[in-house]
């Protein structure tokens, strides 16, 4: 299926992204329609493209977002979407995990994908605060002390089943395609995105017989802070901040709308993380 019309969002700090975003346009404007971004499209006045709200633009008949700069933008924008559309993610940044494709490759790569593409699925979290619902996590949820150097005390609960009261400057509840960020760095496992799971992982807990647990995606998860006077902050794909205090409870689920992502490398997960760690 010849792809119609995409949109193109970028990092509005970073001069060489930019500079991609133009060329990008330059060279498919006359092959495809393109939408930008209101951020994205502000610094480079470019005539002949539509200006679109990322998440206006599926229902704006966008097929295909292009996301030029670095993990960070692939999620800012994900969370934007309520039904995420297939994102392709042009690195611009230093390693990235959901950005595959180099500047150099960029064109060529985005020629091949307006032919046609397979995209796979990747689970988020969907997270409710005292019974708000906040945007949807596509690698991690981190509950983390406000204030350096002051412990947390909370409760986590598993399907209504206690299963770590700990003491701790935190802890990460990550999905399969966060395993490789925060929750990796924190002493997590590697999963698999194939693997239908959640990853729990305590920081720097003051029990060392607190472990990273990997639970079932569909189980429901809920952290408690259980000690008064202490505020924490929750913090989403490192992009989003809520603060939270004492009898705050937050419930992470499985989200009904699951992140895509382009597939352009035959490459597998497992050489994927290899080459991204050398």
């Amino acid at each position: 299926m010849t792809i119609r019309k995409i949109g193109i969002v970028s990092r509005c700090d970073h001069t060489d992204a930019l500079e991609m975003v133009s060329r990008i346009v330059d060279t498919f404007r006359s092959k495809v329609e393109i939408a930008l971004s209101p951020n994205t499209a502000l610094p480079l006045k470019l005539e002949g493209v539509e200006i679109i709200p990322v998440e206006l633009m599926r229902q704006n008949g966008v097929e295909l977002l292009i996301s030029v700069g670095g993990d960070g933008t692939v999620l800012r924008n994900i969370a934007r979407m309520e039904d995420p559309l297939p994102i392709l993610g042009i690195n611009m940044g230093t390693v990235g995990f959901l950005v595959e494709v180099n500047p150099s490759e960029a064109i060529s790569t985005i020629e091949e994908v307006l032919e046609g593409f397979k995209y796979s699925e990747r689970s988020r979290l969907a997270i409710d605060l005292n019974g708000e619902s906040i945007p949807a996590a596509t690698n991690e949820v981190v509950l983390t002390t406000a204030r350096p150097a002051k412990i947390l005390t909370f409760r986590i609960t598993i399907d209504d089943q206690k299963a770590e009261e700990m003491r701790a400057d935190g802890v990460v509840i990550a999905t399969p395609t966060g395993s490789t960020a925060y929750a990796m760095s924190a002493g997590g496992p590697l999963i698999d995105p194939a693997v239908n799971a959640t990853l729990i992982v305590p920081l720097a807990p003051f029990k060392l017989s607190a472990r990273p647990w990997v639970v079932s995606a569909s189980s429901i998860i809920k952290v408690e802070m259980i000690v008064p006077e202490k505020k924490a902050a929750l913090v989403v794909d490192g992009q989003y901040t809520h603060t939270i205090q004492k009898n705050d409870v937050v419930t992470l689920t499985m989200s009904d709308m699951p992140a895509r992502f382009v597939e352009i490398s035959a490459s597998g997960f497992y050489e994927r993380v290899q080459n991204k760690l050398r």
